[in-house]
């Protein structure tokens, strides 16, 4: 997977599907996958995208895009999956730190905030972990959903707890 931090003026399509899951929105820049959402409203994940990115526009009938959304959707039914296309990552230094360092915690673990806080070098940055976390845009491909409190309890998730708990048993298997 590649990383770049140049979204903002992309030409950016999106599609909304059906999971186990809820509704998901999967938005794609010429640089790669750019926001995976989850929800159960189309329209307010069409909204939340939008604020990001205004200019965008539905992707429906664009075959390649579309092997590519069933990709995603793989990843949410199959957490063990490998999500071998580009992201096309937008955040701040930290952020990104962050957002790398969950991508390496395999499926079926988990970290607390404040190990992975550690683990980025930051080891009173649990709560600056935390907010980094709700501030990812592509769940799933990066795995916020690994991270859990100190006494391994299932907290806050930008998805929702359910949605969250559900990945974890999944990614158990």
């Amino acid at each position: 997977m590649t990383d770049a931090n140049r979204n903002d003026d992309n030409e950016i399509h999106f599609m909304i599907v059906d999971c186990s899951l809820g509704t998901m929105l999967v938005a794609q820049s010429q640089h790669g996958l750019c926001a995976l959402m989850m929800g159960e409203d189309p329209d307010a994940l069409v909204c939340e995208l939008k604020q990001r990115f205004p200019l965008a526009t539905p992707g429906d009938g664009d075959p390649q895009f579309e092997r590519i959304v069933a990709q995603v959707v793989e990843l949410v039914e199959a957490p063990g999956t490998e999500l071998d296309l580009p992201l096309d990552i937008c955040g701040t230094p930290f952020q990104r730190r962050v957002w790398s360092a969950l991508r390496e915690i395999p499926p079926g673990q988990t970290l607390s905030y404040g190990e992975l806080a550690a683990r980025i070098g930051a080891p009173k940055a649990f709560r600056a972990v935390a907010g980094a976390c709700a501030a990812n845009a592509l769940a799933v491909a990066i795995p916020c959903h690994r991270v859990v409190r100190g006494d391994g309890g299932i907290s806050g998730y930008r998805w929702g707890v359910e949605r969250k708990r559900a990945l974890l048993k999944r990614e158990a298997r």
